[in-house]
């Protein structure tokens, strides 16, 4: 069995995530990629492992527990400048891509993820190529379905209110669990012109 060629030099990575199993899976996936992975379940432990390890890469998920992982983005760029920053996240958006982008991260993965698709996520810019403005999501030429753009617009009020459900739910005007419920469906998918 032919398994792909990586660098047997360790990369230091922060992975930041507060589910345990896929910490632990990812953790063994990216160990054997030739990536020193470190580990972190809140921002408070991440930003003191920043300090400590000074990693050049990081994985960080949208969503712990209470606390919004974009909130964390400047700070780790504050404390390791050249860091390059994947988010990940179960509430796949343009919008939260975008505020991602804008915050500093270098690219944005909607879970779930397999390690390889990390791997060229946060190895990509290491060819000299830096994210640009040209790198952000196109807005779309055709209208969007009404279910797709209400999607859009709870995820943007969702990403203002740093991920607070409570907030959120009053800001939209609608009970709690309705928007529970709302998150939990995915968008509608929109297929690029061409695909069939």
């Amino acid at each position: 069995m032919n398994e792909p060629a990586y660098p047997t030099s360790a990369r230091p990575l922060l992975l930041v995530d507060d589910d345990a199993t896929f910490v632990r899976v990812l953790t063994r996936a990216l160990t054997s990629r030739g990536f020193e992975v470190i580990s972190a379940t809140n921002l408070g432990d991440a930003r003191m492992l920043a300090r400590r390890h000074q990693p050049r890469y990081c994985v960080l998920d949208l969503k712990l527990g209470e606390e919004n992982g974009l909130r964390l983005i400047p700070e780790l760029h504050s404390l390791v400048p050249d860091m390059r920053i994947l988010l990940l996240t179960g509430y796949a958006s343009i919008a939260t891509a975008v505020e991602a982008i804008k915050r500093g991260a270098h690219d944005y993965l909607a879970k779930p993820v397999d390690a390889d698709a990390v791997v060229r996520a946060l190895l990509d810019g290491d060819n000299g190529a830096e994210a640009d403005d040209d790198d952000l999501p196109d807005a779309p030429e055709a209208p969007l379905a009404l279910r797709r753009l209400e999607w859009e617009h709870i995820q943007r009020v969702l990403t203002e209110c740093n991920g607070n459900i409570s907030e959120t739910a009053r800001r939209l005007g609608m009970h709690r669990r309705t928007l529970q419920r709302k998150l939990s469906k995915h968008p509608v998918r929109e297929r690029p012109d061409g695909e069939g």
